[in-house]
């Protein structure tokens, strides 16, 4: 059967019917076994350790499932390389690198070369590949390690809002939306860390307005401080936020005693990720107030992923975010912000909030806004708008500059299905059932594909990335050099018309113990001095638009 089209006089394809028949089931059997399932999952919610393990353990067992037809992801972007940077260095018990002799070969996307060989990015998300690539060998680990801790720790969170049934019903919503086929878990660009920063600092939140106990002001202060190590832009509004939160108490009269207790603990919880902000600040750029990010501003200019590679980008290589992140850096650097400027980029970037939501739950969305009533609902919007208003001044955008407010994503999700289970239990029970129709369908897909399954779905995919995009190119270069034995030196040639986003210059913390350095092709004349500082390395050329890998000629 060919699943990309099917006449009918309605215009579906075989997918949809797929999926509809499939969904038909399953809706059929949620209403039948509702009265049996649900004192069960309640009586299991109540559970929290459990149910934290549980969800913890999910993600990584289906994505794991997943590796014979789905292998251990490859980076391709320059932000994946650049945390991976950060990661590296960190193994080896540092915070920057030494400077190399011939920097000039190294210049690439998002890494100073001067006054120290680093990423600019902040800690938080290669720490957490640093861990999973120490504990299990590969920096992916730490990757999935983060969205296991991002999935139970959504669980934690929504029990301060909602009933535990609610609750475990948003972690598995988690699982789906953001486990085994997420862009989170299948690359390393980021956005489990800072989406767990986000439970710890809203759960910590709501539970210090019932009891300021110490533990929370604690939490409170790691999930803040853990938000800033990663996102530091974005921890401004996470602040706010906090601020609004605790607004009604401000109402006379205010317990000042009883508040100064909980504001040092949570300063106190700041203490340790600060410090090594500075700590880096002062061995990436030689001052302890200098960000690396604002340091390659500084050299590079803004964007610095423009001053590389030609202007001229071919759209048809690039994903529909990445288009607009080069339209908005073009605007950026070509043009003065403009306030209408800045609300078209707001229209724009809308449509990438269903990110955060399946289809089925845009109901549950609509029940959440049309039953606002307290100041802790209006608050959760506020917040929203907060961080969706502060993201916007930035040119591009990634779903990671949201991550911390996914949680709420998740709360107003199940929010909206209570207050519809309240009024029509029936219509809460299909839209969780087609959610989990939609998840299964995709998965299943994945799973069996390669025996079978019909891979004219994957065209029909929406916010699923797990390898169909993959670099193949990369792949099949890293295969290649993977026969060559002893030390590689690589010279990467350019086309006049490359595209520049497919940088290939990317190299370990420690450059000159790798069996492979990247380098620049500056010319001959130039590139000997190079080679004269490898003489035990194999000296190869790599043209990329080409395809061609061969020995290095002068």
């Amino acid at each position: 059967m060919n699943f990309n089209s099917f006449h009918n006089p309605i215009g579906l394809a075989a997918v949809d019917l797929l999926e509809l028949g499939l969904a038909a089931l399953l809706v059929f059997c949620g209403l039948v076994w509702r009265p049996w399932i649900m004192p069960f999952a309640v009586r299991v919610a109540e559970r929290t350790v459990p149910c934290m393990i549980l969800l913890a353990a999910l993600p990584v067992a289906l994505r794991l499932m997943l590796l014979p037809h789905h292998p251990v992801p490859t980076p391709d972007i320059y932000d994946e390389f650049g945390h991976l940077l950060v990661a590296d260095t960190l193994r080896h018990l540092r915070l920057a690198n030494p400077p190399h002799a011939l920097p000039q070969f190294f210049e690439t996307f998002f890494v100073l070369q001067r006054p120290t060989y680093s990423s600019i990015y902040p800690l938080g998300q290669g720490l957490a590949m640093a861990i999973g690539w120490t504990l299990f060998g590969l920096p992916w680990a730490g990757v999935l390690l983060a969205v296991s801790a991002f999935c139970a720790l959504t669980y934690w969170m929504l029990r301060a809002y909602v009933s535990p049934g609610w609750a475990l019903l948003g972690g598995i919503l988690a699982v789906i939306e953001f486990g085994p086929l997420s862009t989170w878990t299948n690359s390393y660009w980021g956005g489990a860390v800072a989406a767990a920063a986000g439970c710890l600092v809203f759960g910590a939140l709501r539970r210090m307005g019932h009891s300021p106990r110490k533990r929370n002001a604690a939490l409170l202060g790691a999930g803040l401080g853990m938000h800033i190590l990663t996102r530091p832009y974005e921890s401004v509004f996470l602040v706010l936020s906090i601020l609004l939160f605790f607004l009604p108490a401000l109402k006379p009269p205010v317990h000042w005693r009883k508040a100064w207790r909980p504001v040092l603990l949570v300063g106190l919880a700041l203490l340790p990720p600060m410090s090594l902000i500075l700590l880096q600040n002062r061995s990436v750029t030689g001052s302890w107030t200098t960000l690396p990010y604002l340091l390659s501003q500084y050299q590079y200019g803004v964007p610095a992923a423009l001053t590389f590679q030609s202007p001229v980008v071919p759209h048809s290589a690039l994903t529909p975010q990445q288009a607009l992140g080069y339209r908005m850096q073009r605007s950026f650097q070509s043009s003065p912000e403009t306030f209408g400027s800045y609300l078209l980029r707001l229209e724009y970037r809308v449509r990438f909030y269903r990110f955060f939501f399946l289809a089925p739950l845009y109901l549950a969305l609509v029940a959440f806004l049309v039953t606002v009533r307290t100041y802790r609902d209006a608050w959760v919007l506020i917040t929203l708008l907060l961080f969706a208003l502060g993201v916007n001044f930035f040119p591009a955008f990634q779903f990671h500059y949201l991550a911390a407010v996914t949680c709420l994503f998740l709360l107003i999700s199940v929010a909206g299905l209570e207050r519809l289970a309240r009024w029509r239990p029936e219509i809460a029970t299909v839209v969780v059932v087609l959610c989990l129709a939609q998840f299964l369908l995709w998965y299943g897909m994945h799973l069996f594909e390669g025996s079978g399954a019909p891979v004219g779905l994957a065209s029909f995919e929406t916010w699923d990335v797990i390898n169909h995009g993959n670099p193949q190119r990369r792949i099949d270069i890293k295969h290649r050099l993977s026969k060559i034995p002893g030390k590689l030196l690589v010279f990467v040639r350019y086309s006049p018309r490359h595209v520049f986003q497919e940088e290939w210059v990317y190299n370990a913390a420690d450059m000159d113990d790798s069996r492979i350095v990247w380098a620049r092709d500056l010319g001959a004349k130039e590139d000997q001095k190079l080679i004269d500082y490898y003489p035990d390395r194999r000296v190869l050329l790599l043209e990329p638009d080409e395809g061609n890998l061969s020995a290095f000629s002068e």
